[in-house]
């Protein structure tokens, strides 16, 4: 079957409450339980779920970061330039998306990679009108090397292409259900957010994303919605505004 035969047996579920989604995850979720590197179990997991919402005419994109193989930050505080470590993370990021490509296309999802850092030879430059012109014509689209620019985290990248995109809300998978005012797995009386404002995750420094991200999320006026890898419902009861997660968002919404 073609891709353009297999994108137009997808439905469209009346009950999606947001339908142009970027999701954001990081590149340690990749490990699932191992200690290092990409466990294709969690990988094909993940892919799946996915699929089931593309399948219900959500339009998809992801950001995956790279600390599974190696973290910028990290390898800077051994004593390494900074720059050269953040593009050395860059490129563990299109590792993932690469492998999470694979995983979406041996499922018949039709889905393309875009790299901030051009290297043709494995996946698609970044531009903007293309990713776009791939959404809009059904396809899962990864955006992989983040902004392209060393200083710069994935969640920065991932609020910079979902506001690119014109996304309806950023979803952050993690392992929590959500935002809490301290660590749940240290504090057992920590206190859950159903709702929390962007200014105060900026003010309390509630660490769901770095300060750059929140604030373009809040300057393009995009949800953030926090939520757990291990939900019941999984990414589509997200997407339908189900299930239990945390919203960050100007504070006027419902």
């Amino acid at each position: 079957m073609s891709e353009p035969e297999i994108i137009k047996r997808r439905t469209v579920n009346p009950d999606l409450k947001y339908k142009r989604v970027l999701l954001k995850l990081s590149g340690e979720a990749l490990m699932g339980d191992q200690e290092f590197g990409i466990d294709m179990a969690f990988v094909d997991k993940i892919a799946n779920e996915i699929k089931y919402a593309w399948s219900q005419g959500a339009e998809i994109c992801l950001v995956i970061g790279g600390g599974n193989i190696f973290r910028g930050v990290a390898g800077a505080a051994q004593g390494m330039n900074r720059s050269s470590a953040d593009y050395m993370g860059m490129l563990a990021t299109v590792m993932n998306a690469l492998a999470m490509a694979n995983a979406l296309e041996e499922l018949a999802v039709p889905t393309r990679v875009l790299s901030a850092i051009p290297m043709p030879t494995v996946c698609e430059p970044f531009v903007g009108p293309r990713a776009r012109a791939h959404l809009n014509k059904g396809r899962v689209v990864i955006f992989a090397a983040g902004t392209g620019n060393p200083f710069f985290t994935t969640d920065t990248g991932a609020a910079l292409r979902a506001a690119e995109m014109g996304c309806e809300a950023l979803l952050k998978a993690t392992q929590v259900d959500g935002i809490y005012d301290s660590d749940p797995n240290k504090n057992p009386d920590a206190v859950k957010y159903d709702q929390v404002s962007f200014t105060e995750v900026l003010a309390k420094d509630l660490k769901v994303m770095d300060a750059a991200a929140i604030a373009l999320a809040r300057d393009n006026d995009i949800p953030i919605i926090v939520y757990s890898l291990s939900d019941d419902q999984g990414l589509m009861g997200i997407l339908k505004g189900e299930g239990s997660f945390t919203i960050v968002n100007s504070g006027d919404m419902a």
